[in-house]
């Protein structure tokens, strides 16, 4: 880590009270994540105040919602989750919904504490990843995961990305 070491990390299960923080994470992580993926016009329709109004009642969701917010000192610099399937066809009965990390706190070990707060060590899960964004595949291929072939056209902000599933068994 830069200055921080692992020791200033905290992760928790996320509290309604961390709307607002986590409006603003998610909002630069989209912008992050997915410039050049999708159109910068698109990006600026994310903002953090808008994501924050998702994030406002979050943790009132089924109980079988697993979630995560990774802290360095004191501020939300990442955030995970896992759940039920939600696809009809799904591979697994749990999918790995999320991670979401500031670029700046990659590789520190965060994205994979994330990861071990809202899933079971060797649980059968799925997820589906951007087909364009590679950047992440090494993440879920180091955590047992594979691609299984299946693909879907998804509409993000109103735009279409291609996503592809990654299983593990």
């Amino acid at each position: 880590m830069t200055a921080e070491s692992l020791t200033d990390l905290l992760v928790r299960p996320i509290r309604d009270v961390d709307a607002e923080a986590m409006g603003r994470v998610h909002a630069k992580v989209w912008h992050e994540t997915y410039d050049g993926l999708i159109s910068s016009a698109t990006l600026e329709n994310v903002s953090p105040r808008r994501l924050a109004e998702l994030w406002t009642h979050y943790t009132s969701q089924s109980d079988e919602i697993r979630h995560a917010a990774a802290l360095v000192n004191g501020e939300i610099v990442g955030f995970a989750a896992s759940g039920p399937a939600r696809d009809a066809d799904a591979p697994a009965p749990r999918e790995f919904y999320f991670v979401y990390l500031l670029d700046s706190w990659h590789r520190k070990g965060i994205g994979r504490a994330l990861f071990d707060a809202v899933v079971d060590d060797g649980e059968p899960l799925y997820l589906w990843l951007a087909e364009q964004y590679p950047g992440a595949r090494t993440f879920y291929e180091k955590r047992g995961f594979h691609l299984d072939g299946a693909r879907r056209d998804e509409v993000f902000l109103g735009e279409t990305l291609t996503e592809v599933r990654y299983v593990r068994p």
